[in-house]
């Protein structure tokens, strides 16, 4: 499965908490935290991130239009006239969500106007037209100017908002009657490697998944209006008002060997790793990350025949009695 870095919405990192970016790439959500700057501080260029962004959430895609396909089960695919995607990104699952719901407009919501751009853009070129509309939009600050909805999907949007909680009760307030809420959060951390990779001490992407642990434990800390809850997503639907309908997880599996496309991700991946993660891993790390990212080095990313992406995306959904 934006996506977010990756994220979509693949903004993926893809770690365990759900992120569809990769760690060191800004969750594409639309709220003041993601918007100008990455979690550690330095500035973002959109240009540049947004094209990662949108190639891993088409990576993904496939398992978010299972998703998709799963949502009409859960509400009248005929009956479905708006839906919010919240924190598009570039509009990838946007345009998932419009194919799923073809008597829908889509609406792609986002802090990033660069993103914003090119949502509408690939809702063009991909014959949309009026379907699909964007809006640029400061969260949690600016829920109540989003509109009435039959859907809304916040993929991994939710956990860059302090206060979850308060937010979940003002976007249950926009859903009509029979309308579906739907968070992308949670999953499992995402793999491109083995075990033991060829040199330095096997178990590499274990040892990144707890540095991003706890870096993204510092991000939620830092958040504006930080509340300390449990990622307990169906009794925080419930206590929303709404009625727990559901929660599945969705594979991408894109086995070795790799696209081109598939291996550049990686190679982003890792080089984010590597220069956000700086002070979180010991030399050792680095130094195996150094050697992942040479391409004079025959066991490099850049060459590797074993390299391939994993990853699983959980969806939760509570409907609007």
């Amino acid at each position: 499965m934006s996506q977010h870095t990756a994220t979509h919405h693949g903004h993926s990192h893809g770690d365990g908490h759900g992120h569809q970016h990769t760690p060191g790439t800004p969750q594409t959500s639309g709220h003041k935290h993601s918007h100008g700057s990455h979690h550690d501080g330095a500035p973002l260029d959109w240009n540049e991130i947004a094209g990662l962004l949108e190639r891993q959430a088409e990576i993904e895609s496939p398992a978010y239009a299972d998703a998709a396909a799963w949502l009409g089960t859960l509400a009248p695919v005929q009956g479905v006239r708006r839906v919010l995607d919240i924190g598009s990104g570039p509009g990838v699952i946007t345009g998932v969500l419009a194919e799923a719901f073809p008597s829908a407009g889509a609406v792609a919501v986002d802090g990033s106007p660069e993103l914003l751009v090119r949502a509408r853009e690939r809702a063009v070129e991909r014959g949309f037209g009026s379907r699909i509309s964007t809006l640029h939009a400061e969260l949690p600050e600016g829920i109540a100017e989003l509109g009435k909805a039959d859907v809304i999907w916040a993929g991994n949007s939710m956990h860059h908002i302090g206060d979850q909680r308060a937010a979940l009760v003002e976007f249950a307030g926009l859903l009509n009657p029979g309308g579906l809420m739907v968070l992308v959060e949670g999953g499992l951390p995402s793999r491109h490697l083995p075990w033991h990779v060829g040199f330095g001490r096997p178990g590499l992407e274990a040892r990144l998944d707890a540095a991003n642990a706890d870096r993204f434990a510092q991000m939620r800390a830092e958040t504006p209006g930080h509340k300390d809850e449990p990622d307990d997503w169906r009794t925080l639907l419930a206590d929303a008002g709404l009625t727990p309908a559901g929660t599945r997880t969705f594979l991408t599996d894109v086995p070795a060997p790799v696209s081109p496309v598939v291996r550049e991700l990686a190679l982003t991946h890792f080089g984010r790793v590597r220069d956000s993660f700086d002070g979180r891993l010991d030399a050792d790390d680095r130094a195996m990350l150094d050697r992942l990212l040479d391409p004079a080095d025959e066991l490099s990313l850049h060459h590797r025949t074993d390299l391939f992406y994993l990853a699983a995306r959980t969806v939760h959904t509570a409907r609007k009695g």
